[in-house]
C-alpha cells in the first residue's frame, strides 16, 4: 500500500445518487480553494459515466480500482447505510479523510467498527450531519455560545410536512426504520449539538401512510445530562399550504432569554435588551434553487468544514466517535416506542483522542 499524503486536496466521490448532486455541485464551487474530485464511483456504471463527464472527473464502477488509480486524500462515501461499513474500511487505509453520508449505520457494532478502522489507518473519520450547518442553526449556536440566553434549558425542533420525498428516493418507501433514521439522526445530533448530551428518551412513532414500511411520523422527548429537556417532532405525513419543507422550525429557551426559528428563514430573539429578529434565509447557491437552498447551502458550508479538517484547522464536526451517541441516541427511541417506555442511555466513554481529531494529526496523516 502506498504512504499517504501529508498534504492536498485530491477527493473522490463514491455513490452518485439522487442527494450527491449536491455534493458534486458544492466540490466543484470549492475548486478554487485546491479542491478537485479526481474520480466518482457508482455501482450504476452509466451514472458514474455521466457524473464524470458532467463534474470533469473520472468515472469508476469500483472502489477499490478508483483507491488504486487516483491515491486521494480524501473520500467522500454518498451511499445508503449497508454500505458504509465496508467502504469505510476499505478507504480508511488509504485516504486521510473518510467523509460518511448518515446515518453512519444501521447498527451500534458496525458503527464502532468503522469509527475503529480509521483509528488503526490514521484517518479522520467526519459524518456528513448537515443540519448543524444550515444557516439558521450556525446562527442559533452562535449565539447561545455566546451567552445571549444563558443556559439552554428546553429545545423544540419540529420537522412536519407532506412533500413526497419517495419521488426521488423510492427505497424509503421499503425502509423498515424510516422517519427517525432519515430525518431524526439529523435532528437527534442538532439537539445534542445545542442541549449537551442525551442521558434518556421516550418516543413515540407512527406510520400514517400505509404506502410505507417504516414508520413516517415520531415524537422524541429527550432528557439531557445537564437537566435539559428536547423535544423532535417529524412528520412526512402531516398538511400545510404552504408546505414548510425542507425548514426545520425550532424554539430554543435559555435561563436568559429565548430564540425562535419560524418559518421563512425568520429569527426571532427575546432577551435582556427586549425582542429583536433576524434574517437568517442562506443565499440560493449558483447551482441551487428553492426551497431546497438552505439544505444546498448547509452542504457547501459543511464541506468547506471537511477541507478545514484535512487542514488540520478545525476539528471534526461531527467526528464518527462523537456521531455514535446519535445514532445510539436513535436506536434508544426505537426501543423506546418499541417497548412503550422511557430508555437511559449509557454515559458517554471518558474523552478519546479520537473524538477531537488533533491538527497535529492530521496534517501528518495519522492520529498520534
Amino acid at each position: 500500500m502506498e504512504p499517504k499524503r501529508t498534504s492536498g486536496r485530491r477527493g473522490s466521490l463514491i455513490g452518485a445518487g439522487f442527494f450527491a448532486r449536491n455534493h458534486l455541485e458544492a466540490w466543484r464551487d470549492l475548486a478554487p480553494q485546491g479542491v478537485r474530485l479526481e474520480g466518482i464511483c457508482d455501482r450504476d456504471t452509466a451514472r458514474a459515466e455521466e457524473a464524470a463527464q458532467r463534474f470533469g472527473s473520472r468515472p469508476f464502477a469500483s472502489a477499490e480500482a478508483m483507491l488504486e488509480a487516483i491515491r486521494p486524500d480524501f473520500v467522500d462515501i454518498a451511499t445508503t447505510p449497508p454500505s458504509h461499513r465496508p467502504l469505510v474500511e476499505l478507504c480508511a487505509p488509504h485516504v486521510r479523510l473518510v467523509i460518511c453520508q448518515k446515518p453512519l449505520a444501521e447498527g451500534i457494532e458496525d458503527a464502532r467498527a468503522m469509527v475503529a478502522a480509521c483509528e488503526a489507518a490514521g484517518a479522520v473519520l467526519l459524518v456528513h450531519e448537515n443540519f448543524r450547518w444550515q444557516k439558521p442553526f450556525r446562527r442559533m449556536i452562535e449565539l447561545l455560545e455566546s451567552g445571549t440566553i444563558g443556559r439552554a434549558r428546553f429545545l423544540r425542533l419540529t420537522f412536519r410536512h407532506g412533500f413526497d420525498i419517495y419521488a426521488g428516493q423510492p427505497y424509503l418507501r421499503t425502509t423498515p426504520r424510516l422517519a427517525i433514521m432519515d430525518v431524526g439522526v439529523h435532528l437527534f445530533d442538532l439537539a445534542r449539538r445545542l442541549m449537551g448530551e442525551a442521558a434518556a428518551v421516550s418516543c413515540e412513532t407512527r406510520r400514517l401512510n400505509p404506502g410505507v414500511a417504516g414508520e413516517d411520523a415520531f415524537c422524541a422527548l429527550v432528557a439531557h445530562a445537564d437537566g435539559g429537556v428536547s423535544v423532535t417532532e417529524v412528520s412526512f405525513s402531516s398538511r400545510y399550504h404552504p408546505d414548510p419543507f425542507p425548514q426545520t422550525l425550532a424554539l430554543l429557551e435559555g435561563d436568559a432569554g429565548t430564540i425562535e426559528l419560524r418559518a421563512d428563514y425568520r429569527l426571532v430573539v427575546h432577551d435582556g435588551t427586549g425582542r429583536r429578529e433576524e434574517n437568517v434565509e442562506p443565499a440560493v447557491p449558483r447551482w441551487g434553487a428553492r426551497p431546497w437552498h438552505a439544505v444546498q447551502d448547509s452542504v457547501l458550508a459543511f464541506q468547506r468544514h471537511a477541507l478545514a479538517v484535512l487542514d488540520g484547522t478545525e476539528a471534526p464536526q461531527p467526528s464518527g466517535a462523537d456521531n455514535l451517541r446519535t445514532l445510539a441516541l436513535c436506536l434508544a427511541a426505537y426501543e423506546s416506542a418499541d417497548g412503550g417506555r422511557r430508555v437511559t442511555l449509557d454515559p458517554p466513554p471518558a474523552p478519546h483522542r479520537s473524538d477531537t481529531n488533533s491538527q497535529v494529526g492530521l496534517n501528518q496523516g495519522g492520529v498520534p
